[in-house]
């Protein structure tokens, strides 16, 4: 890093990345400040206490609210009785569905360009019960304590029907309409025939549990209504839908919600539009206040949609060198009939493996609870579990190493859809993997020990798709101190977003660091951002470039015919040190300030979009990876404890590493906790989620996370924006298996049910 650095300036072409042309050559070479170790530049704000999240904003007047929960799945209410509630110390308003104002259910994710909706529900309309832990009632007070005193007083029985539970109702399954816009069924061949006629195979059935929301900020919102506006400050993963989204659910137009949320502790998927966004602010509105309402722990995992559970097939046959013949990947998962996200679990199948005929196909039963969503990797993260065991137990027939296997099985192009790859250096990534992790000192299951701990390797793929969003739109702002401000309508869970724009305007605009804003978390910013599916970075760097190749033109018109500059065209001008240059002739040079002086102008500003994401309908395009794992499994009690992680990845350029890094690794403890802990206990008979603490529900801690090590092959993907692909799902994906593969190594033992608790390995 440091000789990219100590590099002299280069001129950056305003003519930057298109979907035609790919980034900028510039931009794609390791210099300057692209791929240099950046630290977060929101960081110090968050060591020193002084960056405000939504439940730190006050509102003159405002009052706090508590909710009370259903205890049932599915229902009425029978009995509810507010009165003892009502005088309580300190209330102002308790509102159920007898008082809430008349409101239009959320628009649900996947439904329409912004939709942000947890679920199609109508959020307390009327008496009826859809899930254990809806919101029955809201209560508002002077203070948290008097409010929460005052919930607990209220009186509610109900008259109930027995739930659809899981293992009801996948007896009976039905086909969602897609599985995130693709399609629910993948056919090339017949890959049941092929299978049965294969010299080698597998045919395995996986199962993966419910997962639950746990950031490290709880939910939370701080609203109230100004002249009929409605002003949010939350923890929002995409301000503009989350605004679009309040502003159907309450018959405003998109400009009369401002959603605010410069700072969010942590997303994962899960911090959209819930149920308590709409009830603060509907009783907000009722009250005439404005409300504060906080989620406890227990209350995200009421009301806040998690990771539903899945039942997977995988089957793989294969020729006697280990070329597959067949891959078949279906199965079933949980969701509602509410919301349309079916777990896409059967993903990976598609892209990750040359096979002479190829099967994917997906179902859903429907349950009733609470509405399922988007967590980290949604889909890869579980799908990679089953595919990815299911190849090293081929492996483990063939008697070939698993990595030879997999490389043996490397497609030339998409295998499901015949479009080449934009990018994929995944062979390079297990090479390199392998040699890091010491891959060769594998032995074969049992064989390793240190005492009473059998040590084991195991590895696996990884993947997750490059997505890049429409609407991408940023305003750049160029003051006549040569100060640059960036604004866009994203947002920062704490993963750097901020900081990697501002490296990317720095570099575009020939600017330090300290020249650069970059604004963001504000619904009134220009674009659509969200930040989710790893696409924000390179969907707001597309919009960025778009900006700065227009603010080199109006900066040249500004340049006047006394410029250096003069009689140049806008293709044959560049950036550096802090102004434009001729691309030929880099010393025909002129600063920034100076143009804007001779101008008059104090400022200038430019709002641009980026081009359509055309290059994904050409092209198919992900981020691979290759996960390796030791562990050590204690032969008298079961206990797993994972000693090593590393992790090679092809994710594209990686603009800052440092940044990069802290995500890949986020991921992998993310996977542990996958692989060896995390499960939603959820009581069949009542649909309720019995273990709504982190208490019960458990996570890695400091004790179980182990030396992880991660590298990458930073070769620029030639049609992504600025070369780079998403890093901050790929990390948990295959992490899991390399664990049960691991295992498998140490013991002999095979599991195949999520999480790999010590009562599944003895």
């Amino acid at each position: 890093m440091s000789d990219a650095q100590s590099q002299p300036a280069v001129p950056v072409a305003h003519e930057g990345w298109t979907p035609a042309t790919g980034p900028d050559p510039v931009l794609r070479a390791r210099r300057g400040l692209i791929g240099a170790p950046v630290s977060r530049l929101d960081g110090r704000l968050k060591v020193l206490g002084e960056a405000r999240f939504a439940a730190e904003y006050v509102f003159e007047g405002m009052v706090y609210a508590a909710l009370r929960y259903a205890t049932i799945a599915r229902g009425r209410i029978s009995t509810l009785d507010t009165r003892a509630a009502e005088a309580a110390a300190g209330v102002v308003l308790v509102m159920t569905y007898r008082n809430a104002p008349r409101i239009r259910p959320a628009p649900a994710f996947l439904t329409g360009p912004k939709a942000f909706g947890g679920s199609t529900l109508p959020i307390m309309q009327d008496d009826s019960i859809h899930w254990n832990g809806e919101p029955v009632a809201v209560v508002l007070a002077a203070t948290q304590e008097q409010a929460d005193h005052a919930a607990s007083l209220i009186e509610v029985a109900y008259s109930s029907s027995a739930p659809r539970t899981f293992g009801d109702a996948e007896s009976d399954p039905r086909r969602p309409d897609h599985v995130l816009f693709r399609p629910t069924t993948v056919a090339v061949g017949d890959a049941e025939a092929a299978l049965a006629g294969a010299p080698h195979s597998v045919d395995v059935v996986y199962r993966t549990p419910r997962h639950n929301h746990n950031a490290i900020e709880p939910h939370a919102v701080t609203v109230a209504w100004t002249e009929g506006d409605l002003v949010v400050h939350d923890s929002s993963q995409a301000v503009k839908p989350h605004a679009w989204t309040l502003a159907q659910v309450f018959g405003i137009d998109e400009d009369q919600v401002h959603v605010s949320s410069p700072h969010v502790g942590g997303g994962f998927g899960g911090k959209t539009v819930w149920s308590h966004h709409v009830l603060a602010a509907a009783a907000a509105k009722l009250a005439g206040r404005a409300v504060r309402l906080t989620l406890s722990r227990e209350g995200v995992y009421r009301l806040v949609g998690g990771r539903t559970n899945t039942e997977q097939r995988v089957a793989i046959g294969a020729e006697d060198d280990g070329c597959f013949t067949a891959l078949i990947h279906t199965g079933v998962s949980a969701i509602t009939p509410y919301n349309v996200l079916a777990e896409p679990f059967t993903l990976p199948a598609r892209i990750m493996y040359a096979t002479g005929t190829l099967k994917a196909d997906q179902l859903v039963a429907d349950v009733d609870m609470l509405s399922n969503s988007f967590m980290r990797a949604p889909g890869e993260a579980v799908g990679t579990f089953a595919l990815e065991s299911a190849i090293d137990e081929l492996a483990v027939e063939l008697g070939l190493d698993p990595i030879e296997l997999r490389i043996r099985n490397e497609p030339e192009k998409d295998p499901s859809t015949g479009l080449p790859f934009s990018s994929r250096q995944l062979v390079a990534a297990w090479r390199a993997g392998a040699a890091r992790f010491g891959w060769a000192r594998r032995k074969r299951p049992g064989e390793s020990r240190e005492g009473e701990w059998l040590i084991g390797m195991g590895c696996a793929s990884a993947t997750y798709p490059h997505q890049r969003f429409p609407g991408a739109r940023a305003g750049i702002t160029l003051d006549r101190t040569g100060h640059a401000t960036v604004r866009v309508a994203a947002g920062d869970m704490g993963m750097g977003t901020s900081t990697t724009q501002t490296i990317i305007t720095a570099e575009r605009l020939g600017l330090p660091l300290d020249q650069v804003t970059v604004a963001y978390g504000d619904s009134s910013f220009p674009g659509t951002f969200q930040a989710g599916a790893s696409a924000q970075t390179v969907t707001i760097a597309a919009a960025v470039i778009a900006a700065q190749r227009e603010l080199v033109a109006q900066l040249l018109k500004l340049a006047g015919e006394e410029s250096l500059l003069a009689g140049l065209t806008a293709d044959e001008i560049g950036c550096r040190d802090e102004g434009l240059c001729e691309l030929a002739d880099p010393s025909r040079w002129e600063s920034y300030v100076r143009i804007l002086e001779r101008a008059g102008h104090d400022e200038v500003s430019v709002v641009a979009s980026a081009a359509d994401p055309d290059e994904m309908k050409a092209h198919s395009m992900h981020s691979f990876g290759a996960v390796f794992c030791e562990v050590r499994v204690n032969e008298v009690t079961g206990e797993t404890r994972v000693d090593r992680v590393v992790g090679s990845y092809d994710c594209g350029r990686i603009l800052n590493p440092k940044t990069a890094a802290s995500q890949l690794r986020g991921g992998i403890i993310m996977g542990i906790g996958l692989a060896l802990m995390e499960e939603t206990a959820f009581d069949e008979r009542t649909g309720r989620i019995m273990n709504p603490s982190l208490t019960e529900y458990h996570l890695p801690v400091h004790l179980d996370v182990p030396r992880i090590e991660v590298s990458w092959t930073d070769v620029p993907d030639p049609l992504a924006p600025a070369g780079a692909r998403g890093v901050g799902e790929i990390g948990i994906t295959g992490v899991a298996a390399a664990i049960a593969n691991a295992i498998h190594n140490a013991t002999g033992r095979r599991v195949r049910n999520l999480p790999i608790t010590l009562d599944k390995v003895l």
